[in-house]
């Protein structure tokens, strides 16, 4: 008789550029752990529906991207301390009892690659964040919580941004721009950018003065969606820049964690993902 494979899975809009199922498949190998891990494209009229079937057909667990992490908050049955401060999540999980639970590790994943991998300390930061959606929500906590400077949110839908800085609750050290008035903002020591702009394949326009010679820039996307934010600030000058493939193996390993009670390696995973992405 056939052992039973544990079905996990990504779901996202769009999500055949995910490198999620081949970095569980590498946990997996690592650990000896048998499991299916599938990418699930749902759009967000399809999303609650996709994941109550996924569930229901003896899903255990799933990651979830773009634009679904506000949704997967709130169709969960229980949500996380932490999910339940940023309201959006970026893994469900089925419990013991049947139950959904939503959690959000994107903000860990993030600062552990920034700090480990990057050089980059947010402390003392002035910082901008390019985005108010799930993600962006999910980084603002994060670097607010690093004891950053200021976050100045920039969104092209200023009431999104608005919504944002009135749940980080920190009138000190927050405040929202217009995204016309970016060039009348700078200069920056460190550049977040989290909006949909590469993965829709959106023109990414952005005034050079934002940075400072010292700057540092982030990507939360990777591969193709991150190289046009990535040109941009190699061609103004910033110090440094780099893209989220680190944070995606990061939030990878923090969830296999969570599902199977287990820590990948994760900087051998890295390794392997970032030759394949070369070659």
């Amino acid at each position: 008789m056939p052992a039973v494979v544990s079905r996990y899975a990504v779901i996202g809009h769009p999500i055949a550029h995910s490198l999620s199922p081949r970095l569980h498949g590498l946990f997996a190998a690592q650990t000896g752990i048998a499991l299916e891990y599938n990418a699930i494209d749902a759009t967000p009229d399809e999303f609650a529906d996709t994941v109550r079937a996924f569930f229901a057909h003896g899903g255990r667990g799933a990651n979830v991207t773009l634009p679904h992490k506000a949704a997967a908050f709130a169709l969960a049955d229980a949500q996380t301390a932490t999910a339940r401060r940023l309201g959006v999540a970026n893994v469900l999980t089925r419990l013991p009892d049947g139950r959904i639970e939503a959690d959000s590790n994107d903000g860990a994943g993030m600062l552990a690659d920034m700090r480990g991998r990057c050089g980059i300390d947010p402390r003392g930061s002035e910082v901008l964040l390019l985005g108010a959606g799930g993600a962006s929500r999910a980084a603002a906590f994060a670097l607010l919580d690093a004891d950053i400077r200021r976050i100045t949110i920039a969104n092209r839908t200023t009431e999104r941004a608005q919504s944002l800085a009135g749940a980080l609750a920190d009138a000190t050290r927050v405040r929202v721009v217009g995204w016309d008035d970016l060039e009348s903002c700078g200069p920056f020591d460190l550049i977040v950018h989290a909006t949909s702009a590469g993965v829709q394949h959106a023109a990414l326009a952005l005034p050079p003065s934002l940075a400072r010679a010292s700057a540092a820039a982030y990507d939360l996307s990777y591969g193709p969606a991150a190289r046009p934010f990535i040109d941009w600030a190699r061609r103004v000058g910033c110090a440094s820049a780099f893209d989220g493939l680190g944070m995606l193996v990061e939030t990878a390993a923090t969830s296999f964690e969570h599902w199977h009670g287990v820590r990948p390696d994760v900087d051998a995973a890295l390794a392997k993902i970032s030759a394949g992405n070369r070659s």
